[in-house]
């Protein structure tokens, strides 16, 4: 990381930011072309999970190649200034690479859900066997992860 001070090494703080966040941003390859798209999503153990249609661009993307990368992102703010060069961005934010996997089993798709609602939501839910059946569910299988901070 080029700006030292700014990187974030605790453990517990890279958590708190996952665990405030609303939206992660998930970065695939669709060939020679990058893909960014934006999930709700859940994080348990050093494992992000997912869900979204069974078809699409996303599913395909991940079927040829399940290397990926993500981001999320808090306490985004403009902080304005006199001159142009000195306007700044406050913001607390992680980056991580990994390797998705798209669940099979209707007890892995389960416990991928919910770790995805306890993102959300303190409720504990059940899921019906439809609703199983049609939804992919992603864990990806964080390799590496690091977080950044500006104006905290």
């Amino acid at each position: 990381m080029h700006r030292k001070e700014r990187e974030i090494t605790d453990n517990a703080e890279i958590e708190r930011i996952i665990k405030e966040a609303s939206i992660c941003r998930i970065g695939l390859v669709d060939g020679d072309e990058p893909y960014i798209v934006p999930v709700c999503f859940g994080y348990e153990k050093n494992a992000l999970y997912f869900h979204g249609a069974l078809v699409g661009r996303k599913v395909e993307v991940i079927r040829k190649n399940n290397r990926v990368c993500f981001e999320m992102d808090t306490d985004v703010a403009m902080v304005s200034a006199g001159e142009p060069c000195g306007w700044a961005t406050k913001y607390r934010s992680v980056i991580g690479v990994g390797r998705a996997c798209i669940l099979q089993s209707d007890e892995e798709k389960t416990h991928g859900l919910k770790v995805i609602m306890r993102q959300y939501s303190e409720k504990d839910f059940n899921f019906p066997k439809e609703r199983l059946d049609s939804v992919l569910v992603v864990r990806i299988d964080v390799e590496s992860i690091i977080g950044k901070k500006s104006g905290y």
